[in-house]
């Protein structure tokens, strides 16, 4: 089977890695099975004559089709012998979304998607499905998954360290035991529990980039023209917030399917069920953090925006309020001007010798009087704080 990583994973002990379906599963292990999208579909009747010799159950059809499609929401299902989930992950790199032809990604990226942030082009997701049986976990991503060849490296770490050391899952993370999945539950939620720190990755990327129009919008001698730039970020923010809330249902969904089979009576049993409430609960955590810390974004954004506008609106008031006070003043000028300019031939003072003075003298006075009062009304100072 092509493009097919296949691994027998014995818990406390060791990872082998296959090169093809193993022929028996030993008690004591389970089997991981990653698949390219196109490999699975390929290869699926293989794999379902395997899964009904060894789990005596195949997948149904709509859940392959589930497995195959990539614009499939993230959400859960299960059936009397196994588990399904899909999370939609975010997208290595900045590559177009899956799914989209050539030609629409070019012209997405000629229409706008070169100039959108970094932090808008990394909100793109691909889904990945996980079919949990017993003793099989089925992953089915995207080629050349970035999560998955993560994790597989942080397997082969695992099985080198010896248990119960503590040891950073990646570069300056935090400390944990080492200790290898003891179920294909299990191993299924540490994968989703890494994709879920891209997420907290990327939040905290939009919240830089965020701050950042927020400090310009917030400053009225500064231009703000990036106004696209922001459009997109805030539909990128609501896209992210309806990611994580179809995780969140799936997890809870997830989590109400544990709890409410029956509790086991052996000690071992209880403990690893325990392990999946708690791993699962945690991921929803993270899961909710991301969207929280999202909503705040947004909120943040739009107060920002609306600030920015109230800003503008006052400086547009100050503007206007001035030249209102200067139409005061020269109003009374322009009429006394007028009169005098009028072509009557008898006009009171125009033949007087110190008539022009005196013309000029009360327009003066009345220019500074209503100077005065303007600024004691205020009318002439900038809009401050008291």
């Amino acid at each position: 089977m092509g493009n097919l990583r296949a691994f027998l994973i014995c818990p406390g002990r060791s990872v082998a890695t296959l090169d093809a379906l193993p022929a028996e599963i030993p008690d004591n292990g389970f089997v991981w099975l990653a698949f390219e999208r196109a490999a699975f579909s390929a290869d699926i009747g293989e794999l379902q004559t395997w899964l009904d010799r060894h789990t005596g159950i195949p997948l149904l059809d709509l859940h392959i089709s589930d497995l195959l499609n990539v614009q499939l929401r993230s959400h859960f299902d299960f059936t009397s012998s196994y588990d399904m989930l899909i999370i939609r992950r975010l997208v290595d790199g900045v590559a177009p979304l899956a799914g989209a032809t050539g030609a629409q990604a070019a012209r997405g990226a000629s229409k706008g998607e070169a100039s959108a942030p970094a932090a808008v082009r990394r909100v793109q997701t691909t889904p990945i499905g996980f079919v949990v049986f017993d003793q099989v976990l089925i992953s089915v991503h995207t080629e050349g998954c970035g999560v998955l060849g993560a994790y597989i490296e942080r397997l082969k770490q695992l099985a080198e360290v010896p248990p119960g050391r503590a040891t950073a899952a990646y570069a300056g993370g935090p400390m944990t035991v080492a200790r290898l999945p003891d179920t294909p539950a299990e191993l299924m939620l540490r994968i989703v529990s890494l994709m879920v720190d891209g997420y907290l990755d990327l939040r905290k990327t939009m919240t830089r980039q965020l701050d950042h129009w927020q400090q310009r919008l917030l400053r009225p001698s500064v231009r703000f023209n990036d106004w696209e730039g922001l459009l997109k970020s805030r539909q990128a923010l609501h896209h992210l917030y309806d990611i994580c809330d179809d995780q969140r249902n799936a997890l809870y969904r997830w989590i109400d399917v544990l709890e409410d089979q029956p509790v086991p009576n052996e000690p071992a049993d209880q403990h690893e069920r325990d392990q999946l409430l708690v791993r699962s609960r945690d991921v929803l955590e993270h899961i909710e953090r991301v969207s929280q810390h999202v909503q705040q974004l947004e909120r943040s954004a739009e107060t920002a925006v609306q600030i920015h506008f109230n800003i503008q609106s006052n400086r547009t008031n100050d503007v206007m309020r001035t030249l209102t006070a200067i139409t005061a003043v020269f109003l009374p000028l322009n009429l006394i001007a007028g009169i005098f300019g009028m072509n009557f031939e008898h006009i009171p003072g125009v033949r007087s010798a110190g008539g022009f003075w005196w013309a000029l003298l009360t327009m003066g006075g009345i220019a500074i009087a209503l100077f005065i009062y303007l600024a004691r009304k205020q009318y002439l100072s900038k809009s401050e704080d008291d």
